[in-house]
């Protein structure tokens, strides 16, 4: 692409920050380094027309984790580090809603709830158990009890009746909460180039030369914000994990209402306009999940509709209205990576699917890091 003097003089003379990467990450990074450098050229690129990864495709849960996530994190993390996930959720969680207000992101508190499945006792029985424990984990950070046992309020079918509950989690409005994070960074100055993919960068003496699918320029830092796809331009320990949903037509007097997770959270699903938006699902199929392709496969979509029929609406007809993927990025620890990788270049990525709740945070993080 030829750009005009103009175009070159205006947009991609003399910046200072380049962040790679739109999503509640990316927009908390350009926020916060406004705040450190008033004067700064701030320049944000995205690969999509819209964020493309996971801040405008999640399913909009303002949680730090079910009871069965939390104890299964604990086989793989000391107590301390889950306990300092659990804080950076909260903490993030909080950071957004004072950044945009509760009302811009529509933020409702219903609780959030996990399902067992009937057939898998041996799960039902240990996280019934671990109740109390988890309880007294968490109690220096809560003002009571974390988890309760509630009993099936809402018809589900095929499941215990016995539910864990927690008063702390809540919903938000994915659409409202991007639109309102993009208006608040543009009328900081801050300029957006969709439509705009770093290919690769190679850093040199003084700055990073950035090479995208539109045109090449010089940055004089450079922050990858990119998360499920940053392992296309650097080496850490964060891969592309699709998560897929639907969501239903209305349903007239849906009396479901809250934030509720299955089968360790790899399922998950909502009301939103008296609607069902139902995602997760893979645990079936590892590997082939493990992409950056934005398309849905029928083995998990046909296990979604076969859970809305026996489980979620076992008594209530319904159809599909909406179907997507996104894209997370996960690794072997659910420690977000926010670290400087060379003098130039830094990176704050690694969400493990928790954008809503750790994005604003990292994104702050990654920002204090220049200095």
């Amino acid at each position: 692409m030829n750009l005009s003097y103009w175009e070159i003089k205006s947009y991609l003379a003399n910046v200072d920050y380049t962040i790679v990467g739109s999503g509640i990450v990316g927009l908390n990074c350009a926020l916060r380094l406004r705040d450190r450098f008033p004067k700064a050229h701030i320049l944000i690129l995205e690969r999509g027309f819209l964020p493309q990864g996971a801040s405008t495709k999640n399913a909009g849960f303002a949680c730090f984790g079910s009871l069965s996530e939390i104890l299964d994190d604990l086989k793989t993390h000391s107590e301390e580090e889950v306990v300092q996930l659990i804080e950076k959720r909260r903490n993030g969680l909080t950071l957004l809603r004072e950044t945009l207000s509760d009302k811009a992101i529509d933020y409702q508190q219903y609780g959030g709830y996990e399902l067992f499945d009937r057939n898998d006792q041996e799960n039902y029985a240990y996280c019934m158990s671990k109740m109390e424990d988890v309880n007294s984990m968490l109690k220096p950070y809560f003002d009571h009890p974390v988890f309760e046992v509630k009993h099936n309020p809402f018809g589900f079918k095929n499941i215990y009746e016995k539910l864990s509950f927690t008063s702390f989690e809540g919903q938000i409005d994915t659409g409202k909460m991007m639109r309102s994070l993009t208006d608040l960074v543009l009328s900081k100055g801050i300029l957006i180039l969709n439509s705009t993919f770093v290919e690769q960068f190679e850093e040199l003496h003084q700055n990073v030369h950035i090479k995208t699918n539109n045109f090449d320029f010089k940055t004089n830092r450079i922050l990858i914000c990119a998360n499920g796809f940053a392992s296309k331009l650097i080496n850490a320990d964060v891969k592309p994990a699709r998560a897929q949903v639907l969501v239903t037509k209305p349903i007239k007097n849906l009396p479901i209402k809250g934030t509720f997770h299955l089968d360790k959270g790899f399922y998950y699903f909502r009301n939103v306009d008296d609607r069902i938006l139902f995602g997760g699902g893979r645990n079936l199929d590892f590997k082939t999940e493990e992409t950056i392709e934005m398309n849905q496969t029928e083995l998990i979509q046909n296990k979604l509709e076969e859970l809305l029929k026996s489980t979620i609406l076992p008594n209530t007809p319904f159809e599909i209205d909406y179907r997507w993927s996104g894209i997370m990025g996960v690794g072997e620890s659910k420690k977000p990576i926010i670290k400087q990788l060379s003098t130039n270049v830094f990176c704050g990525v690694r969400l493990g699917g928790m954008g809503i709740a750790i994005g604003s945070h990292v994104g702050r993080e990654l920002a204090d890091l220049i200095d």
